[in-house]
């Protein structure tokens, strides 16, 4: 299932994956899916499309805060 809300994907994210949410988890994300040429980019947008990819920029910035 995709996350359609930022609490189901962070709950997806910290107890499904066991990843720390951290300030420094979002910066090493967002300089990746912030790079429409990275090819791990293109494959994530291959697999979720490009309005979920939005979705994580968008949480993935909101850790950042």
């Amino acid at each position: 299932m995709i996350p359609q809300t930022f609490n189901d994907w962070k709950n997806c994210i910290v107890n499904d994956c066991k990843i720390d949410l951290t300030e420094e988890f979002a910066n090493q994300r967002l300089l990746v899916y912030q790079d429409n040429k990275n090819s791990e980019t293109q494959k994530f947008i291959s697999l979720y499309g490009e309005q979920h990819l939005q979705n994580i920029i968008n949480w993935l910035k909101k850790i950042e805060k």
